[in-house]
C-alpha cells in the first residue's frame, strides 16, 4: 500500500489499489490443478511460470519468484509445457538475481522469510525488522484463532537510498503514486518498496508496508481475490499500534489504539451520515470522497470488531481470504459476506460500534 509521509495518510488507486495496494482484477484466478508450468518467449525474454489467467486479450503468469507477469497472449511465442511442476524459488535462489538487478551499490540481507535489498553500507537491520513483524503478525492472528499459511515465496523488500531513487523505481514499476508517498506494496511484484528515512525513522514504515505483504502471503488475504478495501486498510492501520505489532511488551487495550486514526474517525463521526455502515462495508465510496475519513473508519470498524467480536472477526477473515472466493465481488455480495459473519441487525451493530468508539 502506498504510505505517505504525512500523519493523515492519503493514497489513491492505480490499476486498482486495495488498501492502497497496487492490485489487479482477474476474471478468474485458478492455478493449474497439477501446478504445471509453461515455458515461452515474450519478446527477447525467456520466461516460465504457472498460468493464472489466459484469454484472447490478457494473460497472467505466476513466476517462480512470486511475481506475476501480465502480457497480451499475442506477445508470447514458442509456448510449451515444461516437464517440471511449479516450484517457488527460495531466498537463496533469488539473492543472486536481486544483486544483478540492483547492481554493486546494493547489498542483500536475509532473515526468516525475508530477503531485503538495501543500499550497501547501511547499518539498519532491515531483514531482522521485517522478520520480527512477520512473527508478530502470525502471533496476533494465531492468538485469535485465525489460521495462517507459510509463505510460498520469499518475501522481498526493496529499500532505495532516497526519495529520488524511490520515485524513479516506482515509475519503472508503473506505480502511479500520490504525493508524499514513502512506500508501497505491489501485488504484481509481491514486493514492498520504500526508501531509507534514516536511522530511527524506518520502523513505522516497515510495520505498515510489511503487514500488507504478510497478509497477502499467509492466507489472510488472497492475491487473486481482493478483500474489501476497508478490511485491508483496517488491518494495515491496526498494525501501526505498538500493542498490535508488539503485544508482549504492550499488552493493554490502550496500546492497541491507533491514536492518529482514532482522531481521524472522531473528526469524521461528527458529520458521518446515520445508518451508513451497510454502504461503507459494501463499497468504496468514502475512499473516493474523503480519504482521511475512509482510513479512519476502516481502522475504527476493524478495531471494534476484533476487540468485541473476535470469533466473528476470525470467521469474516477466513471468508474474505478463501481461495474459492470470486475474483470480483459486487456490493451486495460484500454486504452478504459481512452479514453472514456479524448478523443481519446492522442498525444495532452500528449503534454499538459508535458507542464503543465514543467510550475509547
Amino acid at each position: 500500500m502506498p504510505y505517505t509521509k504525512t500523519s493523515t495518510r492519503s493514497w489513491l488507486p492505480t490499476r486498482w489499489m486495495v488498501a492502497g495496494l497496487l492490485f489487479f482484477f482477474l476474471p478468474t484466478f485458478c492455478l493449474a490443478a497439477d501446478e504445471s508450468m509453461l515455458m515461452m518467449r515474450i519478446g527477447s525474454q525467456s520466461v516460465q511460470g504457472m498460468p493464472l489467467a489466459w484469454s484472447k486479450s490478457r494473460a497472467l503468469l505466476l513466476q517462480r519468484d512470486g511475481r506475476i507477469l501480465e502480457f497480451h497472449p499475442g506477445e508470447a511465442s514458442r509456448v510449451e509445457h515444461s516437464p517440471e511442476r511449479f516450484r517457488a524459488y527460495s531466498g537463496n535462489d533469488i539473492k543472486p538475481a536481486l544483486l544483478r538487478e540492483f547492481g554493486p551499490q546494493f547489498d542483500v540481507q536475509q532473515a526468516g522469510h525475508y530477503v531485503v535489498v538495501h543500499p550497501k553500507g547501511s547499518r539498519e537491520p532491515w531483514a531482522r525488522g521485517f522478520d520480527q513483524l512477520y512473527r508478530s503478525f502470525l502471533h496476533y492472528f494465531h492468538s485469535r484463532g485465525v489460521a495462517t499459511a507459510k509463505p510460498r515465496f520469499p518475501l522481498v523488500a526493496i529499500v532505495l537510498p532516497d526519495e529520488t531513487a524511490f520515485l524513479r523505481y516506482a515509475a519503472h514499476d508503473n506505480a502511479e503514486l500520490p504525493r508524499n508517498c514513502a512506500g508501497y506494496y505491489s501485488n504484481f511484484s509481491n514486493r514492498v518498496v520504500q526508501y531509507d528515512h534514516g536511522a530511527g525513522n524506518n520502523s513505522e514504515l516497515i510495520i505498515h508496508e510489511a503487514s500488507h505483504q504478510v497478509a497477502f502471503n499467509t492466507g489472510i488475504h488472497h492475491r487473486g481475490s481482493p478483500p474489501p478495501r476497508w478490511l485491508s486498510e483496517g488491518l494495515g492501520t491496526m498494525f501501526e499500534a505498538r500493542g498490535v505489532w508488539n503485544a508482549a511488551a504492550h499488552p493493554s487495550r490502550a496500546d492497541r489504539i491507533n491514536v492518529g486514526q482514532l482522531s481521524a474517525f472522531r473528526k469524521h463521526a461528527a458529520a458521518r451520515p446515520a445508518g451508513s455502515l451497510p454502504s461503507f462495508v459494501a463499497n468504496d465510496w468514502l475512499f473516493r470522497t474523503n480519504t482521511a475519513a475512509a482510513y479512519g473508519e476502516s481502522w475504527a470498524l476493524s478495531f471494534f470488531l476484533s476487540e468485541t467480536r473476535p470469533q466473528a472477526w476470525a470467521q469474516y477473515l477466513r471468508r474474505t481470504g478463501n481461495v474459492q472466493r470470486a475474483a470480483t465481488t459486487t456490493p451486495q455480495q460484500r454486504l452478504d459476506e459481512f452479514i453472514q459473519a456479524f448478523g443481519p441487525d446492522l442498525k444495532m451493530l452500528e449503534s454499538e460500534f459508535l458507542r464503543f468508539m465514543r467510550d475509547l
